[in-house]
């Protein structure tokens, strides 16, 4: 795997950046990483963040991404709960992260690059610097051991995020996943790709993967711009991309002669993943772009599932795609009685080209999704007469704001710790630009003098930012069922009136 790295206006060349990580697979085996070891890493979008991960990859470790916006508690839970062996964060994210125990694992900082694609000044932190210690003579280079993949989180229904754990791929599921990241992602040799997504999320994370096996020029941006995106496709006529619906939005918001300044022609295959992208949306990138346009139905614990490209999105807006070959998908009732064509149920998939998972600390979690060796996310929808999937809602309370996977649990577990709180709920409403933004309802004590900037500094001081939801209302009551549980959708429906569409 030898990419050619674009990173702040400047080129790694491919010999380069495979040197770099292998003195980083060196240095890890050095710190007493192993096959199988957990390697975490809490950093922004840059050739850093990829060197570990391959690096990772050729010792046989576990590389898990955390969230940079993430505090110091949460934190502090991937760490213990996934039994990180090393932890490497951009240097200037240790100023928020005051009170973290250590204590077990190896921590090293990782500097900012400047425009030269090497290490820039120093930020003044604790630990040993991840650059000095990976170009430190550790002896011979290591031999490249069976890659096993990262460990990446997802928040459940408990509050607390779930870690996946995937098993050893057998070789004929490695060369089947690699198949299908070509046919979902459309990677192709000599391929120009761009990544802005951050890679911290399994999808952005799996893309700059592929396309290293791919050895592709591989541009790196640390975040989203949209005019920036279209100007780095015509000037380095880039072929392949990862977006996600939001980022098309905000493409499309740009002014007509703004859009028109930049040739965008280059593009073969965009790839997109995460969450729905509203029909309106993707008819109008087809427009602007042509038939490029591929969309698929994925998870970090199951893969991809199915994939739509353009032409098909023209045909069924509104469709997921149908499954890849060799994927089996069921709408199931709640019973596990298959549902005929038309009628929305629970979606059941078998995807064979992925070696089985578990949830870290977590069996019940994992037993809850399987019946007869299917899966379910949870998710509701139904096939048409043409084998194609449309995802209608969801079982469980999950919002999808920007591609990001957020669960009301985690933010209404700590909301109800502030003092004048009775209860709370949290739940997706729409959002012309995220897709889904998140509201709580707040059940106050009698007479507290809460209000919505209180609830969300409170909230701001405990978790990501992202996390914190944009609409607070009060209620002197809430709606609940019998069993005394808040009537989540009675809150809901309120702000979904009118719209053709549930999440």
């Amino acid at each position: 795997m030898k990419p050619t790295i674009e990173f702040q206006g400047h080129t790694i060349p491919a010999e380069d950046f495979f040197q770099r990580y292998q003195r980083a697979a060196t240095a890890l085996s050095a710190a007493g990483v192993k096959p199988g070891d957990v390697v975490a890493m809490m950093m922004r979008n840059g050739p850093a963040m990829l060197e570990v991960m391959l690096a990772s990859r050729w010792i046989g470790a576990l590389w898990c991404p955390v969230n940079w916006h993430f505090k110091t508690d949460e934190v502090q839970y991937i760490l213990t709960d996934s039994a990180a062996k090393v932890f490497i964060v951009d240097a200037d994210l240790m100023s928020g992260l005051a009170g973290l125990d250590l204590e077990g694992v190896g921590a090293y900082a990782a500097l900012p690059y400047d425009t030269h694609g090497a290490a820039g000044e120093a930020v003044p932190v604790s630990l040993a610097s991840w650059e000095s210690f990976r170009d430190s003579d550790h002896g011979p280079a290591v031999a490249a051991s069976q890659p096993r993949g990262a460990t990446f989180y997802t928040s459940g229904t408990t509050g607390r995020p779930k870690g996946i754990r995937r098993a050893e791929s057998t070789p004929e599921q490695a060369a089947k996943a690699l198949t299908i990241l070509r046919h979902v992602l459309g990677f192709e040799p000599a391929m120009r790709a761009l990544v802005s997504a951050p890679m911290y999320h399994s999808a952005p994370n799996s893309y700059a993967i592929g396309a290293s096996q791919e050895n592709a020029h591989l541009f790196i941006e640390t975040r989203f711009d949209a005019e920036g995106t279209l100007a780095l496709i015509a000037q380095h006529r880039i072929t392949h991309a990862y977006l996600v619906p939001t980022m098309y939005v905000r493409m499309l918001r740009l002014p007509q002669a703004v859009r028109g300044r930049y040739d965008v022609s280059s593009i073969r295959f965009v790839a997109s993943t995460g969450s729905p992208c509203p029909p309106d949306v993707k008819r109008a990138m087809i427009e602007w772009w042509g038939p490029v346009i591929h969309e698929s139905y994925g998870a970090s614990e199951l893969g991809y599932m199915t994939r739509l490209d353009s032409h098909e999105a023209l045909r069924k807006p509104g469709s997921a795609g149908k499954p890849l070959p060799g994927v089996e998908v069921c709408i199931l009732d709640e019973d596990g009685n298959p549902l005929p064509q038309g009628q929305a149920g629970l979606i059941y998939v078998h995807q064979p080209a992925y070696a089985d998972f578990s949830y870290i600390g977590n069996d019940a979690a994992r037993q809850r999704m399987e019946r007869n060796g299917l899966k379910t996310l949870g998710d509701i929808g139904y096939m048409d007469e043409d084998g194609f999937l449309f995802i209608v809602d969801r079982s469980a309370d999950m919002v999808i704001s920007g591609g990001v996977n957020i669960y009301p649990a985690e933010i209404e577990a700590a909301l109800q710790m502030m003092p004048g709180v009775v209860d709370c709920a949290v739940f997706g409403i729409p959002d012309a630009e995220f897709g889904e933004a998140l509201a709580c309802a707040v059940q106050p004590v009698a007479g507290s003098p809460l209000n919505s900037s209180a609830v969300q500094m409170y909230l701001k001081q405990r978790l990501a930012d992202y996390k914190v939801p944009k609409v607070i209302s009060f209620h002197d009551d809430m709606p609940r069922e019998d069993t005394g549980k808040i009537f989540k959708r009675k809150l809901r429906e309120p702000y979904w009136a009118g719209v053709n569409r549930r999440i």
